[in-house]
């Protein structure tokens, strides 16, 4: 008799136990979105809330984000409940992600949007800017200047012989237009351009991806004539003068123009032309002062290349000079 009066609250309190269970083996739900509270202006400080959660969270950890038209990104180190407005976060919306967590799981939800952070400060570059066209002698080359926060207003550019890796960069003289046309000086180095944006709150200067290593002019074949061939014999240096030694063949008795090129590490290359007439083969000796800038310690590299009256040219040989 007891047991069968026992019976039925037994099994209440079993089915009891079992809700409870279930109930607690959740993760976080959102209930009411967190809200961001502050001023959206640079300097300002910023808090998201937690919002509202079913299922007990324990804790709750941030990540603020910048906002464009389409996509919001994360800001690096910005894991904080606040987060002071920064100058790259003109002309974008902010919010918070917020995750909560319980022993069964974890659950994010997004805040609302700032309003529009307004610009403010120098431009500050995002993207960098890069270069198009091929790095060939005789084609041009194009700025792109990347992409930028502040509104900018204006751009400037410089163009820089480089490297072939890039570095040891120099200014080129000149250079300061959207579009640059490569010249042999550029040969076997890279190029590059510093673009400098400007608004009415000051200017700054972010430098190019460098171009592929320039390559120099191809060699032409124009039907009925052989290119010119041209080797380098020597190369010697006395006091401030340099003496190349050089052996060039051509099938017409006509000029043909020796194009020879100075060079070294971190010093802006330079071009000289010299005229010699084959009438088959010809051993020319030519002789300059190098500037200044090629005097120093260091390598020195001459490069020789011949081109003829119909354009077709030979390929380029080099010599160099080492002084310690």
């Amino acid at each position: 008799m007891l047991k069968k009066l026992l019976a039925p609250l037994f099994a209440t309190l079993v089915s009891g136990l079992f809700v409870a269970s279930s109930a607690s083996a959740a993760a976080p739900v959102n209930t009411t979105p967190p809200n961001v509270s502050g001023t959206a202006k640079v300097g300002s400080t910023l808090t998201v809330s937690t919002g509202t959660w079913s299922n007990d969270p324990t804790s709750f950890t941030y990540q603020w984000q910048r906002c464009s038209s389409t996509t919001c990104t994360d800001i690096g180190n910005a894991v904080g409940q606040s987060y002071v407005v920064r100058n790259a976060d003109g002309g974008d919306r902010l919010r918070a992600d917020v995750t909560a967590t319980n022993a069964d799981g974890q659950a994010t939800v997004h805040s609302n949007m700032t309003s529009l952070v307004a610009t403010t400060g120098a431009p500050v570059n995002t993207v960098r800017p890069s270069i198009t066209g091929d790095a060939i002698v005789g084609h041009e080359l194009t700025a792109e200047n990347g992409t930028w926060r502040n509104a900018p207003t204006s751009f400037r550019y410089q163009w820089l012989q480089c490297d072939r890796f890039g570095g040891a960069c120099v200014e080129i003289p000149g250079a300061t237009g959207k579009t640059y046309g490569v010249r042999f000086v550029d040969v076997s180095g890279t190029l590059r351009v510093d673009v400098t944006a400007r608004n009415t709150n000051g200017a700054t200067t972010r430098r190019s991806t460098p171009s592929d290593v320039v390559e120099p002019l191809p060699v032409i074949h124009v039907a009925g004539n052989k290119a010119p061939t041209i080797a380098f014999l020597s190369l010697k240096r006395l006091g401030n003068r340099v003496y190349a030694r050089f052996r060039v063949c051509d099938d017409a008795a006509k000029g043909v123009t020796v194009v020879e090129r100075d060079s070294k590490a971190r010093a802006l290359a330079y071009v000289r032309r010299f005229t010699v007439t084959p009438n088959r083969c010809v051993v020319a000796t030519r002789s300059w002062t190098p500037a200044p800038r090629f005097r120093t310690k260091g390598r020195f590299v001459v490069t020789l290349r011949a081109i003829d009256k119909s354009r077709a040219s030979s390929r380029f040989v080099s010599r160099s000079l080492v002084k310690r």
